[in-house]
């Protein structure tokens, strides 16, 4: 099975740490926050594509072609068109279901794990803020219902981790272009889910690191588990 890091963003709100470094190589308990969700990969992951943008040329070179035993390949976006853009890149090289990530949290392997038992699922937790977050909705059966980005009165307090698995089956829905250009994989999996059954997983284990002052609490977090 396959697997999809986006790692390409600038980390704007890491500053001044990533005007050096891509905000996947920054250190978190003495390695690269890009390594942690290596390790954290399910076994049957075998190959792993990374978009790679703002100084992506450290991260290929730190990283190289292989982590373990996964094949690592690299894929290059040049323009800031979001998630929805940096994953189409990689469309051409899918085949079947894969796990998409994003390159900036630390999450656990166990959730990760579960995920890939199913067709389609999104990997979310709860947030005592979620409306600073993609808030999802869950139906009886524990599919998504509802996915709402950054709501004024969220519906829940489940969000998303920004992990999920998919199939090319999300490649049928055109995300909607945002005030800032982009277009949003989240766009994709509200349509998606009203279509088709996403199963949700809840992560006991998510470290999002945002800012520079999240690296020392998520440092603890870790030495305590």
């Amino acid at each position: 099975m396959q697997a999809v890091i986006l790692a390409a963003g600038k980390g704007k709100r890491l500053l001044p740490l990533t005007s050096e470094l891509p905000k996947p190589l920054i250190a978190v308990s003495g390695k690269p926050i890009l390594a942690h969700i290596l390790e954290a990969l399910p076994e049957i992951i075998d190959e792993v594509f990374i978009v790679i943008g703002y100084k992506g040329d450290l991260i290929s070179s730190h990283f190289s072609d292989k982590y373990g035993t996964r094949r690592l390949r690299y894929i290059t976006q040049e323009n800031h068109t979001g998630t929805a853009g940096a994953l189409a890149l990689v469309r051409p090289h899918l085949i079947g279901k894969f796990l998409l990530m994003c390159g900036d949290d630390i999450q656990g392997g166990e959730a990760l794990q579960e995920a890939t038992q199913h067709p389609l699922a999104l990997i979310v937790a709860p947030h005592n803020d979620p409306s600073k977050f993609g808030v999802i909705e869950v139906s009886s059966d524990g599919t998504v219902i509802g996915l709402e980005e950054k709501p004024e009165m969220p519906k829940s307090n489940l969000v998303s981790t920004g992990s999920m698995v998919l199939d090319e089956r999300i490649f049928a829905y055109e995300p909607k272009k945002q005030e800032n250009g982009e277009y949003y994989v989240t766009d994709q999996l509200a349509a998606l889910a009203r279509e088709f059954p996403v199963k949700v997983i809840t992560q006991t284990m998510w470290i999002p690191i945002g800012y520079p002052e999240d690296i020392p609490k998520a440092e603890l977090y870790l030495k305590n588990i």
